[in-house]
């Protein structure tokens, strides 16, 4: 019989605090939005239903609205487009 791996994980290490501090600083900005009352699990399942996070289902919102809007988007710096 097999034995069962068990994990090594000890959690989050003072180096890995600072690389994620240093890659939120330098790569991603933050929006707060607030929606009435009922609309953020609205939002989630919606989401869920198509198979993408809350955060990316609300960006590709916001691309398809200023597209159709027409505007022209700069691609995100690092994005690789």
């Amino acid at each position: 019989m097999q034995e069962e791996k068990k994990s090594t994980y000890t959690g989050q290490t003072e180096a890995r605090r600072k690389a994620s501090a240093k890659y939120l600083k330098e790569s991603v900005e933050d929006i707060r939005i607030r929606v009435p009352k009922g609309d953020k699990s609205r939002i989630q399942a919606h989401a869920a239903k198509m198979g993408e996070s809350t955060n990316s289902f609300i960006k590709r919102a916001i691309d398809e609205t200023i597209e159709a809007d027409g505007h022209i988007m700069k691609p995100a710096v690092g994005s690789g487009e």
